[in-house]
């Protein structure tokens, strides 16, 4: 006998409770917000972009920085600065990160005509500095999301060691057990095959805390039907400007260019958005201590040699999480606080 809709969606909800937080602990999570660096490669792929708009639209987080890493991390800039513009959250700093070359970005469109002298908010141009700056003069550990190559990360260490110790680590690195796509077999990701030096230099810091999801649990990520459509049709402002830049940053992906439905019905692989959630909470993935060694060909392999960190190597709740994601991007945002 079919259930009755409104039972069946109270039982639904009933099974989401734990993913999703009511408005009171909402309100208690602002009050103890997690200070935040995010460290990204913003304008390749374009999970990035969505992972700083979910950090933005999640109130545990106090993001403290923003820092570009990897190629033109001056022209990633220009994309980060005008999301904050349009999040309201100028108030955030943003450091450039080691410029290696004058590449521009798929998502070059989104801002083109954006002249980073326009940015209110304060421009860092040694984001290397920045990282240092933030974490050691900061009284409670600080998260660091990275979420891309981290040639900046490497420096920042060689620089200053003692930041290890200040920073707790929610990264998005490596392969274990499936490639992309879910693949049966590991691969090269590309976080850590663009750089497998500066890869290896951030798997062996001594961090406060530290965990990444491998491809074996962001590669999995995807929204589609009615989930993805909440994100499509909202008239947040943000959301609206995420969907936008989606849609220009399509067509200079060969494998999305080739279906023109693409952007209508399903986001792309969400990766950096697992990493995001990591650094509020770990109850939807299962997770193993294991040492991980970097090849010179961009390979995570498990090596019990290696510096032992947390690795969200399964999830509890796929499902779980994807309905968490849609929610809070979806959710109002509250003001900034700083």
């Amino acid at each position: 006998m079919p259930q009755h809709p409104v039972i069946a969606t109270i039982l639904a909800l009933a099974l989401l409770a734990p993913a999703i937080p009511t408005a009171a602990a909402a309100e208690d999570a602002a009050r103890s917000r997690v200070p935040v660096i995010l460290d990204t490669d913003i304008g390749d792929d374009i999970d990035d972009t969505w992972a700083l708009v979910l950090a933005l639209k999640s109130p545990e987080l106090d993001v403290k920085l923003v820092v570009t890493d990897f190629g033109n991390t001056a022209h990633r800039a220009k994309i980060v600065a005008r999301l904050l513009e349009i999040a309201g959250r100028t108030d955030i700093p943003i450091g450039i990160g080691i410029r290696e070359n004058d590449a521009e970005s798929p998502q070059a469109e989104w801002v083109k005509g954006y002249e980073l002298s326009r940015y209110p908010g304060q421009l860092l141009k040694d984001g290397v500095q920045a990282i240092i700056d933030t974490a050691m003069s900061s009284s409670e550990p600080v998260t660091l999301v990275a979420i891309g190559p981290p040639p900046n990360i490497r420096a920042a260490l060689e620089r200053e060691p003692r930041i290890a110790g200040k920073l707790r680590l929610a990264g998005m690195y490596g392969s274990l057990r499936r490639g992309y796509g879910g693949k049966p077999k590991p691969e090269a990701e590309w976080n850590v095959r663009a750089s497998p030096a500066a890869a290896r230099a951030l798997l062996a810091a001594p961090w406060a805390e530290a965990i990444s999801t491998p491809l074996d649990t962001c590669g999995l990520v995807q929204l589609k039907g009615q989930r993805y459509a909440r994100v499509r049709d909202s008239e947040d402002p943000l959301l609206r400007a995420l969907i936008e830049n989606y849609r220009l940053w399509c067509p200079r992906r060969d494998w999305c260019a080739k279906d023109a439905e693409y952007v209508s019905v399903k986001s792309s692989t969400l990766f950096d958005t697992v990493a995001v959630y990591l650094a509020i909470s770990h109850d939807l993935v299962k997770t193993e201590p294991l040492g991980v060694r970097v090849t010179d060909q961009g390979m995570t392999v498990p090596d019990p040699a290696a510096r032992v960190l947390s690795w969200a190597t399964e999830w509890r709740d796929l499902d779980g999480f994807e309905e968490w994601l849609v929610v809070r991007l979806t959710a109002p945002r509250a003001a900034a606080r700083r």
